[in-house]
């Protein structure tokens, strides 16, 4: 009976590093495929940076600049932010077995999720933003901001929509460092203290 649980045990134990193994180890493809999920939003981050950052409006009614809103200015810090990680992680993704070692796999599963909700905050912030420079607010007579600067808030909306894809990106960043991470645990162990079950037999 010892040498059953022990082996159960063993099996049970060597789980995690098994799924582990096959990601890292015989998953070449699923190597490149990560690492090209993270080259993506480099590119994005920087489009809705650029986008942002000249998004600017002069006409009879004056001037606004990206600058004016701190929600702005935080979106492209966030983004600017988001593109030298996802650059710098994609380069350490790329090598094989680089991401192997449990400090480094801690390391991105924190790092993803983090990224995750700044990028998330910043497109919420923005377009709570934008819905109010469109639609104004009528209980503080706030009128809307957009039938005057239309040109301003159309770049504005493309730089949150691009943002956005990038949130989505990372969500599927966040799942993967998630999985690399918890397969390398093993599951709990539930002890049974009866080692034989009685069944009671009725009529006999």
């Amino acid at each position: 009976m010892d040498k059953s649980d022990d082996h159960h045990k063993t099996s049970n134990g060597s789980s995690g590093g098994d799924a582990t193994e096959k990601w890292e180890d015989g998953s070449t493809g699923i190597r490149t495929a990560e690492t090209m999920l993270r080259l993506a939003p480099v590119g994005l981050c920087l489009a809705a940076l650029v986008i942002m950052l000249k998004d600017s409006q002069d006409n009879e009614f004056g001037s606004i600049s990206y600058s004016n809103l701190s929600a702005f200015r935080y979106l492209v810090h966030a983004n600017g932010i988001c593109a030298g990680y996802s650059l710098l992680s994609a380069a350490i993704s790329a090598m094989p077995g680089s991401s192997s070692t449990m400090p480094r796999v801690w390391t991105f599963f924190c790092l993803d999720q983090i990224l995750t909700y700044v990028v998330l905050a910043a497109g919420a912030v923005s377009t709570e933003v934008l819905y109010l420079a469109y639609k104004g607010d009528d209980a503080i007579t706030w009128s809307d901001a957009c039938s005057s600067f239309g040109s301003f808030c159309h770049r504005a909306t493309a730089s949150v929509i691009i943002t956005f894809v990038v949130v989505c990106l990372y969500v599927v960043l966040s799942l993967i460092s998630s999985y690399k991470l918890f397969t390398r645990f093993d599951p709990p162990v539930i002890a049974d203290s009866n080692k034989s079950v009685e069944v009671t037999v009725f009529g006999s």
